[in-house]
């Protein structure tokens, strides 16, 4: 398959295009991003935020990454090296897409409930979007229906008092 026959997500057009050539990279190697997650000791999560500059490999993960996608190492040293630095918050506001739109969504309905209890729980306070870790996993639901469970897993961080 040609890299001109890959669909890639519509915002990759807007990025640099060391993240299309991952994104194809994935493709050819029919590998999810759990799969190269397991080959990178990494967790599936951060391992896609790399395929999209919201995260920045270490030495390590790029010899990794080049490996278990069979891509040249030198070309991901160049693209990830000291000038490189990750773009967080990608994309259109509110989003366009449905999957994001919908998350957007449960924030809009659920974010000051979800506030609320966190400060009951910890206090004044955040948490974290730098110390986090994310999971998305597969569950039946209990009508045996396929659902999606995220969990956002974000350090606490009391506001000071000054």
């Amino acid at each position: 398959m040609s890299s001109s026959n890959i669909q890639r997500p519509k915002i990759l057009s807007t990025l640099p295009s060391i993240f299309s050539y991952l994104h194809d990279a994935k493709v050819r190697s029919k590998m999810t991003f759990a799969d190269i997650a397991a080959e990178m000791d990494r967790d599936e999560w951060y391992v896609a935020a790399i395929f999209y500059g919201q995260a920045k490999p270490d030495q390590a993960d790029i010899v990794k990454l080049s490996a278990a996608l069979n891509l040249q190492q030198r070309y991901l040293d160049e693209a990830f090296g000291p000038d490189f630095f990750p773009h967080r918050g990608l994309g259109e506001f509110p989003p366009q897409d449905p999957v994001l739109y919908r998350l957007y969504e449960v924030l809009v309905v659920y974010g000051y409930p979800l506030k609320h209890m966190i400060h009951e729980k910890f206090g004044d306070g955040i948490m974290s979007a730098i110390d986090f870790e994310g999971h998305v996993e597969k569950v039946k639901g209990s009508s045996n229906e396929d659902r999606v469970k995220i969990t956002l897993n974000g350090k606490f961080l009391p506001y000071r008092r000054w």
